[in-house]
């Protein structure tokens, strides 16, 4: 696989891998379906025909459950709470918000904010999607009424991406950082990498950095070469 790159102008000029990111993109038409992640982006795309006006997308890490919560926040005009800084009941009146996004909501320590914000969506008639790493269990929740109240919660799961799905984002990560990507080399990188969308965007930038470091194309060779630090690390 090779990378198109801007023709030298004379002498020899050591290249610097210059690590510019690539912000992740969030928008519907850069979402990937496959069969691990089609329940969750139906029920996104349902909206608002949804069973209830709280909806649970729980998920692992990696495997898109932030996307999805992306894009029904761009369809639903939502508001995007921090599960570190709940709104008061007083700033939640006073800012009225018709649908409320709270991802990694398992990472909210104050249950008593999150008890109320549940009351204040049920009261409103707000919408509000929670996205979380697994269901919600009695020893991470100390509040009985809240856990309750996150149980009742309807849930939509997104399971960790199958090899299929890596080898489309792969395919996808290459594309943007116009790299040209050989299929042998293609299926290698999708084979053994781990089951991740974070650890597919570490792994395409990893690679394109030690390409340009090298001054040379990226080859099979050098994807296992940089695989394999790249899983030793």
């Amino acid at each position: 696989m090779t990378k198109a790159r801007a023709p030298e102008y004379g002498g020899s000029v050591s290249q610097l891998p210059l690590d510019l990111p690539t912000t992740p993109r969030f928008g519907r038409e850069e979402f990937l379906p496959a069969a691990s992640n089609r329940a969750a982006l139906d029920m996104i795309e349902r909206w608002p025909d949804w069973p209830d006006r709280v909806l649970m997308l729980i998920g692992p890490k990696g495997a898109g459950k932030s996307h999805l919560c992306a894009i029904w926040a761009a369809r639903a005009d939502a508001r995007a709470i921090s599960p570190d800084a709940l709104p008061t009941l007083d700033e939640l009146a006073a800012d009225a918000p018709r649908a409320i996004l709270i991802d990694d909501v398992d990472r909210a320590s104050d249950e008593t904010a999150l008890f109320h914000l549940l009351n204040f969506v049920s009261e409103t008639g707000a919408f509000l999607l929670m996205g979380s790493a697994r269901a919600p269990r009695a020893e991470d929740v100390r509040l009985p009424d809240l856990l309750s109240r996150l149980r009742r919660a309807p849930a939509v799961e997104i399971g960790a991406p199958d090899e299929e799905l890596v080898r489309a984002v792969l395919v996808k990560l290459f594309a943007d950082r116009q790299l040209i990507v050989e299929p042998p080399a293609l299926a290698f990188a999708a084979l053994r990498l781990e089951r991740s969308l974070d650890a597919a965007r570490a792994f395409v930038a990893a690679l394109d950095r030690e390409a340009l470091a090298q001054g040379r194309p990226v080859t099979r060779a050098l994807a296992a070469k940089v695989m394999d630090e790249f899983i030793r690390d």
